[in-house]
């Protein structure tokens, strides 16, 4: 994937005079790529006058922001103790057989990755996935496919 240092450095001169201005703009650069490039992050250390390690620091403590590309669309399956009983392992095997990635992966295609997350707080509706932002209420392993085909970029297979 190529960084266009240009748009980083827009995103930069946005948002430098913001007293959180490197949050700001790492989700940016987050926003453009699903992820962020090494090369983006040493002109962000650079441009800010920021130690590199740094930037590594806050790009790693939260969840939002990956160092590896992502997929299109995040896919992730509620793993917490009301999904789990209401088999949320069984949903998360069934969108490891349908998409051959383990949780943390990304299909070679770049359209899914894959996540797991240990309660996403809305039991009362679990088992619960989330693609994107949309949240997928009493999901059961025959739902999977729908959800996918729901998602998948026309022409891809299944």
């Amino acid at each position: 994937m190529d960084v266009q240092i240009d748009r980083v450095k827009a995103s930069i001169l946005k948002h430098k005079s913001q007293k959180k201005a490197l949050i700001a703009i790492l989700q940016d650069i987050q926003a453009e790529h699903n992820y962020l490039p090494p090369d983006a992050l040493r002109a962000v250390a650079r441009s800010l006058g920021v130690p590199l390690i740094d930037v590594i620091g806050v790009a790693t403590f939260y969840r939002a922001f990956s160092l590896k590309p992502r997929g299109r669309h995040i896919v992730t399956v509620c793993l917490g103790t009301a999904c789990h009983i209401r088999g949320g392992p069984k949903i998360l095997e069934e969108f490891e057989r349908k998409l051959a990635v383990q949780p943390g992966e990304t299909t070679p295609d770049g359209q899914f990755t894959l996540e797991t997350v240990a309660c996403l707080g809305c039991c009362a509706i679990g088992p619960v996935v989330v693609v994107d932002r949309d949240y997928h209420a009493h999901t059961t392993t025959r739902k999977v496919d729908g959800i996918l085909k729901r998602y998948r970029k026309p022409g891809r297979p299944s």
